[in-house]
């Protein structure tokens, strides 16, 4: 699989064109997504905001290729996912998109430092003697190298969701996305792990995080609104003092 280089920060990493997404429920049609369009470019955070049920979770759904839109066509790292195989699309996910959750989604019977090493073994990347001393270094990168050896249940939520964060950057993805990523944390955890997100994208990664927090949003360099599946607005925070 194809890696964006970070230095072509023109790079687009995400191009989503015209996407709409249906269920069939109740012997009805239902839809969630209306003719979504837009890009992100190498090197970008990108907010993805709106109410409970406007859509969004669908749509980073379709981004990580976990679902299929109706209709409309996207690339993700030059790779046209609406067309590909769940087998190839697992296979992909696994070296092109770092994914966050709001509730870690550890498995509890590996300690952190196996939680990261895990997506390098599933993907078969780097060496064995490598993959160790990579989920070592990007445990201490994300601030918890002293924690790596407890079990997920023995640690805080944000030292969850940091050990979740070095293992979304387990096989060096050109994207890292994150769906509601501090709605689990308390205000003073959230802000941490928000600086880290800002310090991903400062390094050259490209985030998009999903929010219904308005707030937290309005510290996203560029943010798209989106409410009943369509995407309503558009806005961009250029000033640092947004990040703050």
């Amino acid at each position: 699989m194809t890696a964006i280089d970070p230095q072509h920060v023109s790079s687009t990493v995400v191009q989503v064109t015209n996407i709409s997404k249906t269920f069939g429920i109740g012997g009805r049609a239902l839809s969630i997504l209306t003719d979504i369009s837009f890009g992100v470019h190498q090197g970008e955070f990108v907010g993805i905001e709106g109410p409970s049920g406007s859509g969004k979770s669908t749509l980073l759904n379709i981004i990580t290729g976990i679902d299929y839109p109706t209709t409309g066509e996207i690339l993700v790292a030059d790779h046209p996912i609406h067309n590909m195989s769940q087998d190839d699309l697992a296979a992909w996910r696994g070296l092109n998109v770092g994914i966050i959750f709001q509730f870690f989604q550890m498995l509890p019977a590996l300690n952190l430092l196996q939680n990261v090493i895990l997506p390098m073994d599933l993907a078969h990347r780097y060496s064995r003697a490598e993959r160790k001393g990579r989920a070592e270094h990007l445990l201490e990168r994300v601030g918890i190298a002293d924690q790596m050896h407890k079990l997920p249940n023995m640690v805080s939520g944000g030292e969850q969701q940091r050990a979740a964060i070095a293992r979304a950057l387990a096989n060096d993805p050109p994207l890292i996305v994150a769906d509601e990523p501090t709605g689990n944390l308390d205000i003073s955890t959230a802000n941490q792990v928000f600086e880290l997100f800002n310090d991903l994208v400062d390094q050259g990664k490209t985030m998009i995080m999903v929010t219904h927090n308005k707030e937290l949003a309005s510290r996203v360099p560029r943010v798209i609104e989106i409410a009943g599946g369509e995407i309503i607005s558009e806005s961009n925070h250029l000033n640092d003092d947004n990040r703050t």
